[in-house]
């Protein structure tokens, strides 16, 4: 990795409990970018778009957060902080509710390596 990249897109951190809903606006000027250059860079037609995402009116397409994170080199999840958390603890509880469901079936290889997979889904949620 060179020292131009390392300077821009230092390792991510982590944040256990977003204080902002998303982590745009602090991303953008962390690159000195102004809005109308990240929407040009996102593909979009004007800054307005990139402002109703920065002021969390809008919540991004796939293609829109694959997009930020190509530009701001951090991960989804850490862009989208409280939207990510958010879908972390539905997909727990439907793991939750699938593993229960589990119960009830006979214990071969296949149902064990669910059980251990959706046990793993809940346990990740219950860390955060």
């Amino acid at each position: 990795m060179n020292e131009l990249y390392k300077e821009f897109f230092p390792k991510p951190i982590f944040m256990s409990s977003p204080h902002l809903p998303n982590y745009l606006r602090a991303n953008r000027k962390r690159l000195s970018l102004s809005q109308d250059e990240v929407a040009y860079l996102l593909g979009a037609n004007s800054g307005a778009k990139v402002c109703r995402y920065e002021r969390f009116n809008r919540e991004p397409s796939f293609h829109t957060a694959l997009a930020y994170e190509a530009v701001f080199g951090r991960p989804g999840s850490e862009l989208f902080g409280e939207l990510y958390q958010k879908i972390q603890r539905e997909v727990a509880k439907r793991a939750a509710k699938l593993a229960r469901k589990l119960e009830k079936r006979k214990l071969d290889k296949r149902t064990a390596r669910k059980r251990a997979a959706l046990s793993a889904i809940v346990a990740s949620q219950s860390k955060n």
